[in-house]
């Protein structure tokens, strides 16, 4: 047990510091989507869930989240389910050389739509010569593998780590979108390679209009003394949930249907991500930011939704 504690806290530490400049949306927001799909999922969704997540191989290092601690077995739970949802990008640590290895996939975190303004209008590049990503066709077929009796629950728990966190990526608009200009001739990477920051900016002064979005929830919701992610996370959720309740987004769920998910996601890029009034090297206004906040609000709420009740239609029976 105490091994197993000081390798939960190792792999803890490095997922706070190394998420943080990686992921699609950052740990707080893959976590934040996870806490609503737990909302939505029945008992015997979650308990499904949570077996196939214990019975990951041991050399994915998922397992090894889940602590019995005084904490409740409900929130235990909650908490694998939570971090299960950043698994993959836990595992693009290159310290881990063999985890690294045989899990990490780069190229499976998005899934771009490349384009370019022509006349005011968006220009869809269907030929465009350059990686698109991966992240639809694998939703794909990992779900295909969930509800497939003939697959072993350690492969499923992989599949599932991989389904709570692309379907969180292509809800993130920039994790759906390549635009390309004279000066990004090969698109601009969603986002990452338009600097909100002004040139010679080092460290957390940095900042990409892909990581402004990645990071938007704590941006704009601060943690309190360093508040733990069942104390911080709750509250944010049941306040999107009010915002935009599942009665509203129903008709929305489009559940199993992945490429009209990306397709959604691109067309919010391409259409509100980059006003002119955005300018490289310039820190967004506060009209923008609101807006984006607003985006991803409801992108997270889409999001949980729909994950939690697709694991219902899987897991539910």
């Amino acid at each position: 047990m105490k091994n197993s504690l000081i390798k939960f806290l190792s792999l803890l530490t490095i997922n706070f510091i190394f998420v943080s400049y990686v992921s699609a949306w950052d740990d707080t927001g893959h976590k934040l989507t996870m806490v609503i799909a737990w909302e939505r999922m029945s008992p015997a969704a979650r308990e499904r869930a949570v077996k196939i997540l214990l019975s990951a191989p041991e050399d994915s290092d998922l397992s090894v989240f889940y602590l019995q601690n005084s904490r409740s077995d409900e929130a235990n739970k909650l908490e694998l389910f939570m971090i299960a949802s950043t698994w993959a990008d836990i595992v693009r640590d290159k310290k881990f050389k063999n985890r690294n290895s045989k899990y990490h996939q780069g190229d499976w975190h998005y899934a771009d739509t490349f384009w370019r303004e022509a006349n005011g209008k968006t220009e869809i590049l269907n030929d465009f010569q350059e990686p698109k990503g991966k992240a639809v066709e694998q939703l794909f077929a990992f779900d295909k593998m969930l509800r497939d009796n003939n697959v072993s629950d350690a492969d499923k728990a992989i599949a599932l780590a991989w389904v709570l966190h692309l379907g969180g990526d292509i809800h993130q608009p920039l994790h759906t979108s390549a635009r390309v200009t004279q000066y990004d001739s090969k698109g601009d990477q969603g986002g990452n390679l338009f600097m909100l920051s002004p040139k010679g900016a080092t460290g957390d002064d940095r900042v990409s209009l892909h990581w402004f979005w990645d990071s938007i929830v704590k941006r704009n919701i601060s943690r309190t003394n360093d508040a733990c992610d069942s104390d911080y996370l709750p509250p944010i959720a049941q306040a999107i949930m009010k915002k935009y309740p599942l009665a509203k987004m129903q008709s929305r769920l489009k559940l199993g249907k992945f490429d009209e998910w990306q397709q959604e996601g691109f067309q919010i890029a391409s259409t509100k991500l980059y006003p002119t009034s955005l300018k490289f090297g310039v820190a967004p206004s506060e009209s923008y930011k609101k807006m984006a906040f607003e985006i991803a609000e409801e992108q997270i709420a889409l999001a949980g939704y729909r994950m939690g009740e697709m694991l219902n239609q899987i897991f539910g029976s």
